[in-house]
């Protein structure tokens, strides 16, 4: 959630450079430079100058990098106590430059960026607060940087934005059509959650989002859902899979939460075991294709079954509710089992995915034989429902082939009607299409009819009609 910061060191010098470099541009005379700044529904412009690169400060609180930030948990920790440090600032400065889905590498797009700069210099202007915190180019500030520049130009907020202002001036800067480089996914999400939290609407979120209410709501379920089962696979010693472990899911979730949804208004239970057995499949990297084949068929199929599903444990008939003296049906035994098996896999990812350094080898080793064996019983499961889907598609397409003709001969009567009401019917080339309409009957006839001792009312017209088209 939001928090407030102390003060950056040398704070109140900063802001006494800032406060003459200001009446310094305003007193030159001749078009000054300035940025528009959106805050409470209005536009403020605020005077562009320029600093010092080495007197900036990377935002700590900086939607960009929200996320990745658990990159790291000690350095994690370091900056929460500290952030205006050395460390905390270079740890800032990785993760802007850093792919958001895969911290461990440096992001291309930042490359880009670094090019553009050093090709065409600084066209937009950054943001900063009168203590030096960049608001917005923090990117743009950790690319020059490296290319050694030795000042940037920055428009200055005025001295009463408190960081709540801040952090909404980031936002609406973020959430301009124009603006180019969008947070990550779940970024996004993190922003979005501070929003409510602030007392707004999801109406009021949706409208500065750019999307719908109810794409509102499924994002705030896939980051609870992710809140969730980043705590249950926590190990003893602390260890846990992060939010940027979830960064590249974003398809895989939507399409998890569009199930979910449609199924738990006719069958709780067999919701929760999908939800389970998708976010397992996430978790092993299936791709998008892959976990699809996890639906309501691969549980008809009984694939379930080849997965390594939680043990046979005694299972409580209720649940109390504390405070209420209420209680509640306990998840059925399939929802449990599916619980305990994706539990293993959460604590097996988080030590595989993280490489935790306090556990021993022998943990390790463990972690990674039931990922593995995991990930084996779940490729052949998909692969068997993947073989089933195919064989079901092969089943339905000369139906549904079929059933496209019978449209299409619908819109051709349609069609003849209004070509003789405007006397342009083609007479020729419709009497040949006709020939060619019974060639193809005659096909479909001497196919449908073998094997069938007793066919349906349907193909046995179709014979009936061919048979009686040979006999002239």
């Amino acid at each position: 959630m939001m928090r407030e910061f102390p003060a950056p060191p040398r704070a109140a010098e900063f802001s006494e450079l800032v406060s003459k470099k200001v009446e310094e541009a305003k007193a030159a005379g001749g078009t000054r430079e300035t940025v528009t700044v959106d805050w409470n529904g209005q536009q403020a412009h605020v005077e562009v100058i320029d600093l010092p690169l080495s007197s900036l400060y990377y935002n700590p609180s900086t939607h960009r990098i929200r996320a990745q930030r658990s990159h790291d948990a000690e350095r994690d920790a370091a900056l929460d106590k500290d952030p205006w440090s050395a460390e905390s600032q270079d740890y800032l400065g990785f993760l802007l430059k850093a792919d958001p889905e895969n911290t461990s590498v440096r992001d291309k797009d930042f490359d880009v960026l670094k090019d553009s700069l050093d090709q065409f210099g600084q066209n937009d202007p950054g943001l900063v607060t009168r203590h030096g915190v960049l608001v917005n180019g923090n990117t743009r500030a950790a690319a020059l940087r490296e290319l050694r520049a030795q000042s940037m130009r920055v428009g200055v907020l005025p001295a009463s934005f408190t960081w709540a202002d801040v952090n909404a001036v980031e936002l609406a800067l973020q959430l301009r059509k124009d603006h180019r480089r969008d947070y990550s996914f779940i970024n996004r999400l993190i922003a979005m959650e501070e929003q409510a939290a602030l007392g707004r609407t999801p109406e009021q979120i949706a409208k500065d989002f750019r999307i719908q209410v109810r794409t509102y709501h499924q994002e705030r379920w896939i980051l609870s859902t992710i809140r969730e089962l980043n705590e249950r696979s926590r190990t003893g010693g602390g260890n846990g899979l992060r939010l940027v472990d979830w960064e590249g899911a974003t398809e895989r979730l939507r399409e998890l939460h569009r199930l979910y949804a449609k199924l738990e208004t006719v069958d709780r239970d067999q919701a929760e075991v999908l939800k389970e057995l998708r976010l397992a499949a996430i978790l092993l990297n299936f791709s998008k294709t892959d976990v699809r084949h996890i639906d309501e068929d691969f549980l008809k199929a009984g694939l379930e079954r080849q997965l390594p599903m939680g043990g046979t444990a005694a299972r409580p008939q209720s649940v109390s509710i504390p405070g209420l003296g209420l209680e509640v049906p306990a998840a059925s035994s399939a929802v449990a089992e599916a619980r305990a098996m994706n539990d293993e896999i959460l604590r097996a990812a988080a030590v595989v995915r993280n490489g935790a350094s306090d556990l021993g080898n022998e943990q390790k080793a463990a972690a990674q034989d039931t990922w593995d064996s995991t990930k084996n019983a779940f490729d052949e499961a998909i692969e068997a429902a993947g073989r089933s889907a195919r064989l079901r598609k092969r089943k339905q397409l000369a139906p549904a082939r079929l059933a496209e003709a019978c449209a299409s001969i619908d819109q051709c009567v349609s069609d003849l009607v209004q070509a003789r009401t405007s006397r342009s019917l083609d007479e020729e080339a419709f009497d040949d299409a006709v020939v060619r309409l019974r060639g193809s009957l005659l096909k479909l006839a001497q196919q449908a009819g073998r094997g069938l001792p007793q066919p349906g009312d349907g193909v046995a017209w179709l014979l009936e009609a061919v048979a009686a088209e040979g006999s002239r």
